[in-house]
């Protein structure tokens, strides 16, 4: 047997992060930088960031065994079935050539109930691949798209390198849980994920479970992001789904809001297509208000799900629906085109509609379950390899 040698963990060796943290167990790649999760100081959201959705490691060896040391923060809800250790997904040459999971770590105990929760530390664990073909090949380690990943160590038996750019585009994206992956199975079968390798480009995912609240702080994440892209390039946002479930605006703040988000995000690239996506359908909200709550009969019987608790006689006094929010994005992505040729909506209904949940039916009642993320993705892809259209921008100024 080949002896395994240690192998520098670097930042050039993960893509899909948008900060690297070196912390006193190793590294911790981050999907929002420090700054804005302090400026916004939600702890929701910085643990949806912790977890490195669309992160992954991009290796250049000849290795034939590969072992990686994590601290996985796993979740246990109380009154809920345990949940399984989150996935790693393993691509040679961009092809699927293994699957494994990583035990011990730390535990996160919710209790949904009371609004509470604790944090247990644990050890590392070990995710070990062997029989990875011989030769030079691009190995890429998915990170598990639910599970903030600790990542303590690096062996193989042969040298490794970060892999070259590919020249591939680049794909930024902004949304929900939906777009983080929650219920998908695997961290390549997130419906962004699957859109982004089913069109060749290169991702990095801002889906933050509850996150999605037009945060001026995540809107200028975005700008910077914009700034390094080229009009090949995709940047995208799907709003709306949070702002309801959290019941944080009304109707009159909702499109300024909406408006002040995409001017700052412009300040980054006014040219790259910018896609603005509507909410997939989620039966709960469609004429329901928020807030979105735990079914507590579902949880008694040892299941998660999801209620809607608003009033819909408040629509009428400004609550926000999820219908209500697809109006108020088209009237805002029309009145901006005017100015802004390189902006498109994307009809959520499309990804996800009412034929799609009489097949797949959402399985806690707000989240869609893999074959609906497979779906999604795969049309999704057809926007990604859409090529932006040529735009007359008028006589040049002197």
């Amino acid at each position: 047997m080949t002896a395994l040698t240690d192998v520098l963990l670097t930042d050039d060796l993960l893509r899909g992060a948008v900060e690297v943290e070196r912390t006193d167990r190793g590294l911790l790649p981050w999907r929002l930088p420090r700054w804005a999760r302090e400026q916004v100081g939600d702890p929701q959201l910085s643990f949806s960031a912790s977890q490195p959705s669309g992160v992954r490691l991009v290796l250049r060896t000849a290795a034939t065994t590969l072992e990686l040391d994590t601290v996985p923060t796993k979740r246990e809800y109380v009154g809920a079935p345990p949940r399984p250790d989150g996935t790693y997904d393993v691509l040679v040459d961009g092809e699927p050539a293994a699957r494994g999971h990583v035990g011990g770590g730390d535990v996160v105990r919710i209790d949904m109930t009371r609004g509470t929760h604790e944090t247990v530390a644990g050890p590392a664990g070990t995710l070990r691949l062997d029989g990875l073909p011989a030769g030079d090949k691009t190995v890429e380690v998915w990170l598990p798209h639910d599970e903030t990943t600790v990542l303590v160590g690096l062996r193989a038996d042969a040298p490794v390198a970060p892999a070259p750019a590919e020249g591939r585009r680049t794909w930024v994206h902004h949304g929900s849980s939906i777009s983080q992956g929650s219920n998908a199975a695997t961290p390549t079968g997130t419906w962004p994920s699957v859109a982004a390798r089913a069109a060749g480009v290169e991702l990095v995912n801002l889906g933050f479970g509850g996150g999605a609240l037009l945060d001026p702080a995540t809107a200028r994440t975005l700008r910077g992001l914009a700034a390094d892209l080229g009009p090949d390039d995709v940047l995208s946002v799907a709003l709306g789904i949070n702002v309801v479930n959290a019941d944080l605006l009304r109707r009159r703040a909702f499109a300024p809001a909406v408006h002040g988000f995409l001017d700052t995000v412009r300040e980054g690239n006014p040219t790259v297509p910018l896609l603005v996506v509507t909410p997939v359908l989620c039966p709960l909200h469609e004429d329901t208000p928020g807030p979105l709550g735990p079914d507590l009969e579902a949880m008694a019987a040892g299941r998660i799900a999801w209620v809607a608790t608003g009033d819909p006689a408040e629509v009428a006094r400004g609550a926000l629906t999820l219908r209500v929010v697809r109006d108020e994005l088209a009237r805002v992505v029309a009145q901006r085109r005017a100015t802004d040729p390189h902006l498109r909506l994307v009809d959520g209904l499309t990804l996800y509609g009412e034929a799609d949940a009489e097949r797949h039916p959402l399985p806690d009642g707000v989240h869609p379950g893999p074959e609906t993320h497979a779906e999604m993705g795969a049309r999704f892809a057809e926007h990604l390899r859409r090529r932006p259209e040529p735009v007359d921008e008028g006589p040049s100024g002197g």
